[in-house]
């Protein structure tokens, strides 16, 4: 029996993890908007038979471009930050190197492309600009690269595009979270919104500034772009709920 969900949602890596996505998401889209999702975090599951033919209509993508085949290399827990735990196994974890790799494969950044050229939609969250930098296939869909992010620390999120449909209703407001800096690719009059860094706080040579969503028509589908999501408290600022709520409905044509 073909899916019935409407949305394939392929979510979390090592720096966020799969938990507080999956709780944000269900309260905000699965309640909010009464978005049906299957959520995976298995890379392997996003591919051209899956998108196409398990029937969805949109495309959620929230994870950045990494794995660690090999595990990360700990040699202490932190219990707090005054509370440094050695870690002792016997008999001794085999050695081996710790390396990075990334997962999204040429075939499934055209599976993506082909996806919304098709008429699907794609959902593009917090820090897929890193999956950009290594597949040219998804930076054409998503519009953007990463140039990396400062530590946690409070923005601002102006609308700059209050006519937009997504857009609509909506307000600046302030969250602390990652602050994404990318390489925008895109028509500026595509973007809906920039963070700006109100303490006056530089990010290499890129300013205090940079955009924070955009949202376009490609081929016969559509792709939102929303920067904001390291935290719940983030993903859950009610100013941002409306948005990311606008943003599902805006991208199945509901508004």
């Amino acid at each position: 029996m073909p899916n019935q969900a409407t949305a394939f949602a392929l979510i979390g890596d090592r720096y966020h993890n799969s938990d507080y996505i999956r709780t944000a998401l269900r309260r905000t889209l699965v309640q909010g908007v009464g978005l049906s999702i299957d959520f995976t975090d298995d890379v392997t599951q996003l591919n051209a038979e899956n998108l196409t033919g398990a029937g969805y209509r949109l495309l959620i993508l929230f994870r950045d471009g990494m794995t660690w085949p090999n595990g990360y290399g700990e040699t202490a827990f932190w219990n707090g930050r005054a509370d440094v735990v050695p870690i002792t196994s016997e008999p001794p974890v085999p050695q081996e190197e710790v390396r990075m790799e990334y997962w999204m494969t040429e075939a499934q950044g055209k599976a993506i492309r082909a996806f919304v050229e098709g008429g699907g939609s794609a959902l593009l969250m917090h820090n897929v600009t890193y999956i950009a930098t290594k597949n040219a296939d998804f930076r054409h869909t998503l519009g953007a690269a990463t140039e990396g992010h400062p530590p946690v620390r409070p923005f601002k999120v102006a609308v700059t595009n209050p006519s937009h449909p997504i857009m609509q209703g909506a307000s600046d407001f302030v969250v602390t979270d990652e602050q994404h800096y990318m390489t925008y690719d895109g028509d500026p009059a595509h973007v809906l919104m920039r963070s700006h860094n109100e303490d006056g706080l530089t990010f290499k040579e890129l300013g205090t500034s940079c955009e924070a969503g955009w949202a376009y028509d490609y081929g016969q589908g559509r792709v939102c772009y929303l920067a904001p999501g390291h935290t719940i408290p983030a993903l859950w600022n009610p100013a941002y709920v409306g948005i990311q709520q606008n943003a599902v409905r805006w991208l199945l044509r509901q508004i």
